[in-house]
């Protein structure tokens, strides 16, 4: 099949797809390929990975060993990301023999904050004020016009709160540009947030559009703790973030799945913080409370499948599993799951450390408000002694 068949032609079960990352989003895309009969190849440059646990074949190369890329390609009918910071190189040279999805001009735009918001910005989305940062000067002007306090951030590679730095006062700006070690920033003006909020969506290759309920996010040290659905939002408000991830979805020309993340100002206005082009940690309640899952919708996006129902059967609520609840031992398992609504996802991942996401939990309730109630007590009967 040529490639340009490729790109107009339902990429059907029992094909290949292949995943640049390897990490958790990429293993339970990898299940979900599974149970529709997919076979799945990841390319990262690690190995033993909670992906290539579940795939058929693990690349572990550098991304920029473009030979393995290449063949790392000519295996497989489509390539996704489970994680955005490949190398433009990188895409490239997959593109020139199968379809990636999304296209790397998405990648480019998210894998770049200052880029990602003078997108947003030019094409006319809600952003908080910002600033491009490439000296000291830059950023005591920015601190001057857009206010203190403000979040310096770098650039590029950052997610979990890494890479940023909150600025409570200016005689702290020359600290924080060290911070920056060398690397472009963003200064963000600081949000008056009343809620964090995001929208997973995904798109067809038609421009179909189909958007998960609003999740609503509560953080903790800078890293997603606890997230619920339906967000305890006005129904129009939920109306209008699923409206504005759509527009950026078409806009990027999005191909499989866009998550948008947002704040809710206290005046009731939604502004967009940051995109992901790939499933997203608040999502994973989608697993077990949605009647298809954000990892089957990404599939079914980058393979030219019709897009699944969205529908939320049940309040949903889901909590991290970060690495310090290992820090006595293995966890109570049985304890967590004494609930019989509640349920555990692990990651495999070998070395449990400090803020390293390692699994989550899931429960159900009658309410978004007893869901919560039920993940935390169950996450917090994982300390108690075996």
């Amino acid at each position: 099949m040529s490639l340009s068949q490729a790109t107009v032609q339902p990429i059907l079960p029992g094909s290949t797809i292949g995943v640049l990352g390897s990490g958790q989003l990429g293993r339970m895309f990898a299940i979900a390929a599974r149970e529709l009969g997919y076979r799945i190849i990841t390319y990262s440059p690690d190995n033993d990975t909670p992906t290539g646990h579940i795939a058929d074949e693990e690349f572990s190369c550098a991304y920029d060993n473009l030979e393995k890329i290449r063949e790392f390609a000519r295996k497989v009918h489509v390539v996704t990301f489970e994680f955005e910071n490949v190398p433009s190189d990188t895409t490239k040279t997959v593109a020139e023999i199968v379809p990636v999805r999304p296209a790397g001009q998405v990648l480019h735009v998210t894998q770049h904050r200052l880029r990602e918001k003078i997108f947003l910005q030019e094409n006319g989305f809600p952003v908080t004020p910002f600033r491009r940062i490439n000296s000291l000067e830059d950023l005591e002007k920015a601190a001057k016009e857009l206010g203190i306090p403000a979040v310096l951030k770098t650039a590029s590679f950052g997610y979990d709160g890494k890479g940023q730095v909150k600025i409570t006062a200016f005689e702290k700006c020359k600290a924080a540009f060290e911070n920056l070690g060398g690397q472009e920033g963003i200064y963000e003006a600081f949000v008056d947030f009343e809620k964090e909020l995001s929208v997973v969506a995904a798109r067809t290759l038609s421009g179909e559009t189909s958007a998960f309920p609003v999740f609503e996010n509560a953080h903790a040290n800078h890293i997603l703790d606890v997230t619920f659905a339906p967000a305890n939002i006005d129904p129009k408000l939920a109306n209008e973030a699923c409206k504005l991830a759509a527009g950026i979805l078409e806009k990027l020309n999005v191909v499989g799945l866009l998550t948008v993340e947002m704040f809710l100002t206290k005046s009731g206005k939604l502004l967009v913080n940051e995109l992901a082009p790939r499933t997203h940690n608040s999502g994973h309640l989608t697993i077990d409370a949605c009647v298809t899952s954000q990892f089957e919708q990404q599939l079914r996006a980058v393979c030219g499948l019709p897009l699944g129902s969205t529908e939320l059967r049940q309040p949903a609520a889901m909590a991290n599993l970060l690495g310090h609840l290992w820090k006595d031992g293995e966890p109570n398992w049985a304890a967590a799951l004494s609930d019989p609504l509640v349920k555990l996802h692990l990651y495999g991942k070998k070395e449990a450390r400090m803020g390293r996401k390692m699994g989550h939990l899931t429960a159900t309730g009658k309410t978004t408000a007893e869901a919560v109630e039920r993940v935390v007590q169950a996450r917090e009967r994982l300390l108690r002694s075996l």
